[in-house]
């Protein structure tokens, strides 16, 4: 880590040496058949991560936005009424893409810090003939974490399609889209999956590819229409070259060595991981009496961590106090309290000594600006927690 600081935000994150070295390899040909191999291997490995040995997945360029917007594009058609579950910034930012395609949205909006209770959510559908619903399932800006379970049973119930915003879960927090039921799970390459930003990627479920196969009116979205890509990912996934748009060659080999990292350790073990590790982290900041935006522990997230600043410190000058120490953390994005709060992500390749080095950065940064607080603190309720679980 010499010459350069800790990047601890909710992505991009620190990436594994191997997945650099491969997005430094030299370029080759987007149909050349070393090439295609290593497409049609990051297709499969995704159906592992995801847990979705059915699902059709969909590698673009892009970001998780993208994979959200094609989501929208091509399940949804004008007059279609979605359900938006809502707990913080990208909540509001999927209505916003399901209005451009015209659908009829309606937004349950969680409380700043809570989730949606389930009984909104049934007495919403119940209203009738919602074609989709949407979860995030760790919104970036608010480090809630929402249970998809019971919301897809919901779902299922009402014959409603369930759309899931994984961008700060997939490949961090628990999802086994096949088992659940879930529709759509999407995200970006720049998270918990572990590889620098730029690729859109998404898992759609028979069912979700079959209510695109019979919408009744075109795509309004060139670049994100499955009829355009869905012949490449099928010509890759047999080793065949095809061709629509010139895919991202480089990020797709990177792709390919995080995945074979991640299938590698193994899903259960790095959902473990990522739990027992935030668990810890919590610890520490709990120990220095700061407080997290989430109101209960159950519903914080496992892939970031969002911290009000105390009291008298201002935060402006705490995150440069963080960041003279080496580490790089994210300000708030939530715009109601966005002066309020500062956020840390520890997700992919984190480990412990990622968040003693965090959590050694903050005490030292509080200290400076003369927070009244026990130095060491923090560290030692994080080596306790682990100590406990382990």
């Amino acid at each position: 880590m010499k010459g350069r600081k800790l990047l601890m935000i909710p992505g991009p994150i620190e990436f594994e040496p191997e997945v650099l070295q491969a997005l430094g390899m030299a370029t080759t040909s987007h149909v050349a058949p070393d090439f295609i191999e290593v497409f049609g291997n990051s297709l499969e490995l995704m159906r592992q991560v995801w847990k979705s040995p059915k699902g059709q997945p969909f590698i673009v360029s892009g970001t998780g936005t993208l994979a959200m917007d094609m989501a929208a594009a091509n399940l949804i058609e004008q007059g279609d009424r979605v359900l938006v579950i809502s707990t913080g910034y990208f909540g509001k930012r999927f209505k916003d893409i399901l209005d451009r395609y015209g659908a009829n949205t309606t937004i349950l909006e969680a409380p700043t810090g809570e989730d949606v209770p389930l009984e909104a959510i049934e007495k919403e559908l119940k209203t009738g003939n919602f074609k989709a619903l949407t979860i995030t399932h760790v919104d970036t800006s608010t480090g809630i974490l929402v249970d998809p379970k019971p919301i897809v049973k919901l779902a299922q119930k009402y014959n409603t399609l369930s759309i899931l915003d994984g961008v700060c879960s997939v490949a961090g927090e628990e999802i086994n889209q096949d088992e659940w039921g879930l529709d759509v799970v999407l995200t970006g390459s720049q998270k918990a999956i572990g590889v620098p930003p730029g690729l859109a990627l998404l898992m759609a479920s028979e069912k979700a590819m079959e209510v695109w196969k019979n919408r009744k009116t075109p795509v309004c979205n060139y670049y994100a229409d499955w009829n355009n890509w869905l012949p490449i990912m099928s010509a890759y996934e047999e080793r065949r070259p095809s061709y629509f748009g010139t895919p991202a060659v480089n990020l797709i080999v990177a792709l390919e060595t995080s995945l074979k990292i991640i299938c590698k350790e193994g899903m259960d073990k790095r959902v473990k991981r990522h739990q027992l590790l935030a668990k810890a982290f919590r610890a520490g900041i709990t120990a220095l009496d700061l407080e997290i935006l989430p109101k209960t522990k159950q519903i914080a997230a496992n892939t970031l961590t969002a911290v009000y600043y105390p009291k008298g410190i201002d935060g402006a000058a705490l995150l440069s106090k963080i960041a003279s120490n080496d580490v790089i953390v994210a300000g708030g994005l939530l715009s109601e309290i966005k002066t309020s709060y500062f956020r840390i992500g520890h997700m992919g390749s984190v480990s412990s000594n990622d968040l003693i080095a965090v959590l050694g950065a903050i005490e030292r940064a509080l200290l400076e600006l003369g927070h009244d607080m026990v130095s060491g603190k923090s560290l030692q309720a994080f080596q306790n927690e682990l100590l406990r679980s382990n």
